[in-house]
């Protein structure tokens, strides 16, 4: 057995074991592929980041949840550019670039208040149509058809992975639910790998424009993610593509985790062109605690 240190991070908050956990390992380029999933494992967050040496970029970042590597995160990438940035790892400069799965993405760093936040650009979306049983997908979250809001369409969305939006009515249910993530992939057979995000336009924070929960494909190893980046930003595409396709960009908050009481907060923007949107996630962090991990070599 060998050991490695983890540095643990919150994203998407100030305050420590709120937002979203992630594990960081600030110098990764000596362990292996099978050596990086051993210690997410151990880890147990959702995900667990490794930072390497790029030569196309400012940094690599390898993303792995418990039960396999991940093209791209959001809360992990607010979690590892915070600790680069504030450890002095980082260029001095306002934007690098990190090197990810879905190719080289840039990251901006802006202080305010004494606060430092980070602007992560996704992935161009993509969106396809939900084809599979409503009803079954209502009860794999513990809901029934008639919690679902058939107003806004149902649709698999990426901005470098795939999840599946899904419209509830209003905030009632969002107490109620309960995933059975083993029955996903049946479910979501066009794309059996995407998790479920359901989302509804009525919030706890009148700050907040939607609020959210995201259920984890049962391939990840976990269950549900307190404060999910990537799902956010697609739920920006969302609105311009779906529910005000005639603006050309948009921008408000996006507020999850309250009911896992993790309460965190996604800042999201977008902007449209001709063929494309940009999409843009913005978040901070907060340092918890350093800890070891034992793991199989």
């Amino acid at each position: 057995m060998k050991s490695i240190n983890v540095l643990h991070y919150d994203a998407f908050s100030i305050q420590p074991n709120m937002g979203n956990p992630a594990g960081v390992v600030l110098s990764a380029d000596e362990l292996t592929e099978k050596e990086m999933q051993a210690i997410a494992h151990r880890v147990g967050f959702n995900e667990t980041t490794f930072i390497v040496k790029s030569e196309q970029a400012d940094v690599r970042l390898r993303y792995f949840t418990p039960g396999h590597e991940m093209n791209l995160c959001g809360h992990a990438t607010m979690a590892s550019m915070y600790a680069l940035k504030t450890k002095g790892l980082l260029p001095d400069k306002e934007t690098v670039w990190i090197e990810t799965r879905v190719g080289n993405l840039p990251i901006q760093f802006q202080e305010a208040e004494g606060k430092l936040t980070m602007k992560m650009k996704q992935d161009h979306p993509q969106f396809l149509p939900f084809e599979g049983d409503v009803d079954r997908l209502a009860s794999s979250m513990g809901l029934q058809r008639e919690d679902l809001d058939f107003g806004m369409p149902i649709v698999y969305g990426s901005t470098g992975i795939w999840t599946l939006l899904v419209p509830i009515k209003g905030l009632e249910p969002f107490g109620r639910m309960v995933p059975h993530n083993a029955m996903f992939p049946d479910i979501l057979t066009d794309n059996p790998k995407a998790s479920l995000h359901p989302f509804c336009l009525e919030t706890i924070d009148e700050s907040s424009f939607m609020h959210a929960r995201h259920f984890s494909s049962p391939y990840s190893g976990t269950v549900e993610d307190p404060v999910t980046g990537t799902a956010s930003g697609v739920m920006g595409a969302y609105y311009l593509t779906f529910l005000n396709p005639e603006a050309s960009s948009a921008r408000f908050i996006v507020e999850q985790g309250k009911e896992m009481g993790k309460d965190g907060r996604v800042d999201v923007q977008v902007n449209r062109f001709e063929e494309t949107m940009d999409v843009y996630i913005s978040g901070t962090a907060v340092f918890v605690k350093e800890f070891e991990v034992s793991y199989d070599s």
